[in-house]
């Protein structure tokens, strides 16, 4: 038997993309949209101290994330979860202090993840979400999911206001598109860095319309059960689902590294070799 082929791999810092993947994800935006309700209205901060409170937050738990060489469930799930908060705001903060209409929001944060895209892919030809192992593109992946949270947040209002649909007729609606990728994805030869994206971005706005609908009083539409209680029931799910994964070293990723080619950008610290046997 020939010996097995040896090669220099490094991990991945974000995870692999899985059933939990989505549904932690779901739950994220979801308690982005009621938390920053709650410190903004109940806790009576305002949108300009909630923003920029939050922001402090979320800067610490990135130098976190970045300091990690590998896929960190805590940290990574932490990240995102302020994430969704701070974009949440962003869209806030521009419609109701500043006055910007919904419709020119959401064309700003769709050209801004299209540019951000642009100068990804201009300097490290490729998108893909499983090559995620230099400080630089983990910046670009930041950047873009910040800019999807923002755009999903200005494109959910939009439609439940532009519409008047409701929160549960508006979930709906984002549910079906996301249904509608899923099935051009696994039937229909969707690529899957285009799929990933437009279901990242629009599982933000079904997030958010059923958290509202489960915290706004039922006058409004919803069951009345506050942002508190609604923003605890989905902490403790991420938490319980963050420990399961951190138990099973669940979404770890490795990835072969060309030590002569495009992929030589990993230090050599962070890479290690293995057997094409333990791939």
């Amino acid at each position: 038997m020939p010996a097995p082929t040896a090669k220099a791999v490094v991990y991945n810092r974000v995870p692999r993309v899985t059933a939990d993947f989505w549904l932690i994800k779901l739950m994220a935006v979801t308690m982005g949209e009621t938390a920053a309700d709650y410190l903004n209205v109940q806790m009576g901060l305002g949108l300009t101290v909630t923003s920029l409170v939050m922001s402090v937050i979320l800067a610490v738990a990135l130098v976190w994330q970045f300091a990690q060489r590998k896929y960190v469930p805590a940290a990574y799930w932490l990240s995102v979860v302020l994430i969704s908060i701070v974009g949440t705001l962003i869209t806030d903060n521009l419609v109701d202090n500043f006055h910007v209409p919904l419709m020119a929001t959401t064309i700003a944060f769709s050209v801004a993840l299209a540019l951000t895209f642009l100068l990804w892919f201009q300097k490290e030809r490729t998108l893909s979400i499983h090559s995620i192992f230099t400080g630089r593109r983990e910046a670009f992946y930041w950047l873009a999911i910040l800019f999807t949270f923002a755009l999903g947040t200005a494109a959910g209002d939009l439609v439940a206001e532009q519409f008047a649909l409701g929160y549960l007729a508006t979930g709906v609606l984002f549910g079906m598109m996301i249904i509608s990728l899923s099935i051009g994805y696994f039937f229909l030869g969707l690529d899957p860095i285009l799929g990933f994206w437009l279901v990242y971005i629009l599982t933000r706005p079904l997030g958010a319309s059923f958290g509202d609908l489960m915290s706004q009083p039922a006058q409004y539409g919803g069951l009345g059960l506050g942002t508190i209680i609604t923003s605890a029931i989905f902490l403790a799910a991420i938490v319980t689902i963050v420990v399961f994964m951190s138990m099973g070293h669940e979404g770890e990723e490795l990835i072969g590294v060309e030590e002569d080619g495009e992929w030589a950008k990993a230090s050599r610290s962070e890479t290690f070799t293995v057997t094409e046997e333990e791939l």
